[in-house]
């Protein structure tokens, strides 16, 4: 058996929120006509990212590592290895995800269907922080695109300067 590790290098991460530890993602694809967000979620390596609710159908794949789902005591509820494919519908069970020994990366494909609400954000008391909706992600949609040429312009002069 082959082992390979994915490049991520050429990808435009962004960091999503404030959260500690971090985690990061990338907006792959975005159609409103039918209401589908394809995103790469980058979760750090033996970390827990902020507890929250799915509030749509995820359809998830596995690209690198080994994807971890936590209750909300911090007991491991799944582990998920590259290649898994999974479809989650939504669901009232908080949560919290990471990556194992190293970073996950992970495919998701959101289809929130008429809902507006993606994700409720919890403390550790699963009192609501805030939401991710349908428009939240439109706009950082449109932010990541309009950074993409400013990314490609600095690209570019840090390797005419090497």
């Amino acid at each position: 058996m082959t082992t390979c590790r994915f490049d991520d290098h050429a990808i435009q991460w962004n960091r999503f929120g404030e959260f500690v530890p971090a985690f990061h993602y990338t907006i792959l694809d975005l159609d409103e006509t039918s209401r589908i967000v394809d995103v790469l979620f980058k979760l750090p390596a033996n970390e827990q990212i902020v507890l929250h609710r799915h509030r749509a159908l995820n359809h998830t794949f596995v690209v690198q590592g080994e994807h971890r789902l936590y209750e909300t005591d911090g007991r491991l509820r799944e582990a998920r290895p590259a290649g898994s494919y999974t479809v989650s519908p939504a669901s009232e069970a908080p949560h919290r995800e990471g990556g194992g020994a190293q970073d996950a990366i992970v495919f998701f494909s959101i289809r929130p269907g008429q809902g507006e609400v993606l994700y409720e954000l919890l403390d550790d008391q699963c009192n609501l922080l805030g939401t991710v909706t349908f428009e939240t992600l439109v706009a950082l949609y449109q932010a990541q695109k309009a950074s993409a040429p400013a990314r490609e312009e600095a690209c570019l002069q840090a390797s005419d300067q090497a």
